[in-house]
Formats: structure tokens, C-alpha cells, sequence
């Protein structure tokens, strides 16, 4: 196997053997390929003068070689004229962002395979995986003792070249069909809109639906909500934010100018826009903050049998249902049990006879800090929040809690919890 890492930085020489400069890019043609792979049809030459070279392919005499001998003096190559739909390997797919048609998901390339037949070198496929970020350090030998040793146990992350769609080439945005970049998840589709133009974008949230254009929203960093949703009208916004939930919805409009937000509010429905206004009146930065008021609440009289009915009738719109919080008369908070708890105990069993009754809490004004770091001592993945008269006000979810102390690369990376 041939890896685009393994030519780049390559000395190139000439027919009298000498020096001419680094191969410093791969060009792929779909025009000049008799078979649907791209063909490598030039090297992007950079000469020790710092001038920039496209040698045909046609001119290279050995391409695996320590040192790359073409067949002329460096004078005398007529240079590569690259066509509309070529490709620079490096610059256009090395740590790009692509689209895996085949396993619906966004991606990022860390190297790219090349296959020889005939003579001639094609791309093949694209490494997205771990060895092939070694090998871009650098580290090849370490990376192929890995994959010997450990072949076994090695996920495939390698994409066949025809399972792939970029999402764009150079300064050129490619044309990639909006009904592939629909069906993905919607943490992929977040992902994607920052690498897109601005009317990309806009012509890509125009096409997906209600919900799912709500779930993505979610998935995107606040402060660049705002300018995602400037051009999508009022009535459909307002929808929009009626699916998200209303944590979700309290941050998108808090970063929205006054007047439009007060006009979105009013084109909500009622009870959606009573819950989103609730949480307006907390700062940013504290547990009232981040909440969200959609989570499940149920009496202690009722038993287990009738918690469950209760779940499956009101349970749906809830953030999570790891947890359940028991509530009296006054909407006190007295207690929670599991979702475990509530499977696994007979029907008829009261929940007031096994609910925990001592429940951690926090109070609308306590820090993001505070909240998760009682998240992480208690391991929970919800905390109920009350006021200082133990009223239940809402949840704060283990993901919204760490949301704004860890950096967004390091959140990625974090399991997001089923809802």
C-alpha cells in the first residue's frame, strides 16, 4: 500500500540526477482516469527557489523512490494544466471533512491510499483512522508494527474512495446533494455547516425538516446559532424552537436582538413559551441557566404500575428518564428513583415505600462549576434543581452541565446521553 503521506515532502530530482525540490501535493484527475478513481496526474513541485511546480505524472520515471527522478531538466516540463475537477490530494482532503455515503457519517481524513494498476497510481481509498494520523507524524514504522501486530483488533477505518463525497475542493465548494446531508445524524450535520458557505448553509437548513432542523440546532455552538437562523422567518423559527428543548430554546433566543426574540416568544404556543420565559430569567451562567423544565415528576401515592403508565403517557417529552422525581402536592421535591428501580419493582409496590428520599440537589443560582462537579462526585447523569423552598424548578443534564467548563474539542469527544 502506497499512502499520500508516504510522497509528501519527497525529494524530486532531474535527469542529471540533481535536486530540483519537494513534492509538496498529489493531483487527481476523474477526466484523464479510465476507471472511476482518480488518477494521479501530477506532482506539485516546490523548488528550492520557493517556486511552485506541476510536473505531469507522464514525466516521472520511478514514483516509489527515495528520491522521485523525472525525466527532463526542470526547465524543460511543460507544466500539468489541471482541469476544473481535479483534485489536490493535500490540500483538498487531508484532514477535510467528507461525508461516508455508505455508513452515513461525517468524517475527518487523516491519510489517503493510493492503488497501482497498470503503471498508473489511483486513489483508492481514505484512512480515517489512528495509523494513519501516525504516519502523517511521521511515525510510519510504528504505525505498520501496529497494524501487524494488532490486526486483529484494529477497527476498519478505512473508506473506499467510491463511498465518499467531499464537501469541498480548494476554494471551490463542491455540490453535494442535500438529501444525502439530510439523512445523516444531526451531530453530523452540525458538524458539516461550519465547512459550508453562507448560502450552503442556509440552502441546507431550508430543506430539512421542523424537527430535525431543531436537533441540529441543539448540536451547534450557541453563539453561532444566531447567525444560522438570521434568514429563517419568524413563524418557522418559532416552530423550530417549540421542538427544542427549552434550556436549548432560552439560549438561542438570548443571543437574538431583543425585539425579534419578544416577537418569537409571542408566536410560540403558550405552555412552550411560559417555559422558555421561566429560564430567560436566569443568568447564563448558573444551574437555573442550563436547565431544562422537561423532566418527569410523579406522586408518591401511585405504584410502580402506575408510574409506568403515567411515563408512557407524559415520559416523551421529557429531556431524560434516567430519573424520575417525586413531587408532593406543592410541587416539593421529596424524592427519585431510578428508571432500574421502577422496572425491576413489583407492580403493585407503592413508590413512596422505596424512592431515596435524601436527593441531591442544587439551587437555580448555583455555578455551572458547582453543578458539575456535584454531577461528577455523585456520578449522575441528571441533578434536580430547587428553590429555597425545595420547590422542583427543573433538571441540569450531565451534558449541559460540562457544556461550557470543557473545550469544544474535548466535548466531541464526550458521549452525549440518549434521550
Amino acid at each position: 500500500m502506497t499512502y499520500l503521506s508516504d510522497l509528501i515532502d519527497k525529494p524530486v530530482s532531474d535527469v542529471s540526477g540533481e535536486r530540483v525540490g519537494t513534492v509538496i501535493d498529489l493531483v487527481a484527475s476523474v477526466h484523464h482516469s479510465t476507471i472511476p478513481y482518480p488518477v494521479i496526474s501530477a506532482l506539485l513541485v516546490r523548488s528550492s527557489a520557493n517556486h511552485q511546480l506541476l510536473v505531469p505524472f507522464s514525466d516521472v520515471i520511478v514514483f516509489l523512490a527515495p528520491a522521485i527522478p523525472i525525466n527532463k531538466a526542470i526547465d524543460q516540463i511543460v507544466p500539468y494544466d489541471p482541469c476544473e475537477d481535479d483534485i489536490f490530494l493535500s490540500r483538498d482532503i487531508w484532514d477535510k471533512q467528507i461525508i461516508d455515503t455508505d455508513g452515513l457519517r461525517v468524517v475527518r481524513v487523516n491519510d489517503v491510499e493510493l492503488a497501482q494498476v497498470e503503471g498508473n497510481y489511483y486513489v483508492a481509498n481514505v484512512d480515517i483512522g489512528g495509523l494513519g494520523l501516525l504516519r502523517r507524524m511521521g511515525l510510519a514504522r510504528v504505525a505498520q508494527k501496529l497494524a501487524s501486530r494488532f490486526s486483529r483488533n484494529v477497527p476498519d477505518n478505512v473508506i473506499a474512495w467510491d463511498d465518499v463525497e467531499l464537501l469541498q475542493r480548494g476554494d471551490m465548494r463542491l455540490k453535494v446533494p442535500i438529501e444525502k446531508i439530510a439523512e445523516l445524524h444531526p451531530a453530523d450535520i452540525a458538524d458539516l455547516i461550519s465547512d459550508l458557505s453562507r448560502s450552503q448553509s442556509d440552502q441546507l437548513l431550508e430543506s430539512l425538516d421542523v424537527e430535525t432542523l431543531a436537533e441540529t440546532l441543539e448540536e451547534v455552538e450557541t453563539d453561532f446559532q444566531a447567525s444560522l437562523v438570521e434568514n429563517i422567518p419568524d413563524e418557522k423559527l418559532a416552530d423550530i424552537l417549540e421542538e427544542m428543548s427549552p434550556d436549548e430554546a432560552a439560549d438561542l433566543l438570548a443571543e437574538l436582538p431583543k425585539e425579534r426574540s419578544d416577537e418569537l416568544l409571542e408566536l410560540m404556543e403558550d405552555e412552550a413559551s411560559e417555559d422558555v420565559r421561566g429560564l430567560l430569567v436566569y443568568d447564563e451562567d448558573t444551574a437555573g441557566g442550563i436547565m431544562t423544565t422537561d423532566y418527569v415528576s410523579i406522586q408518591a401515592n401511585l405504584t410502580t404500575d402506575d408510574a409506568i403508565r403515567t411515563l408512557r403517557e407524559t415520559g416523551s417529552e421529557a429531556e431524560t428518564i434516567y430519573y424520575v422525581y417525586i413531587v408532593d402536592d406543592d410541587n416539593c421535591l421529596i424524592g427519585v428513583i431510578s428508571l432500574k428501580d421502577l422496572i425491576f419493582t413489583s407492580p403493585q409496590t407503592r413508590i413512596s415505600d422505596y424512592m431515596h428520599k435524601r436527593v441531591i440537589s442544587v439551587t437555580a443560582d448555583s455555578s455551572q462549576e458547582e453543578v458539575a462537579q456535584m454531577i461528577s462526585k455523585y456520578n449522575l447523569l441528571a441533578v434536580p434543581v430547587v428553590d429555597d423552598e425545595n420547590h422542583l424548578l427543573g433538571i441540569v443534564t450531565s451534558d449541559d452541565a460540562l457544556d461550557k467548563i470543557i473545550p469544544t474539542a474535548w466535548k466531541k469527544r464526550i458521549p452525549r446521553m440518549y434521550k
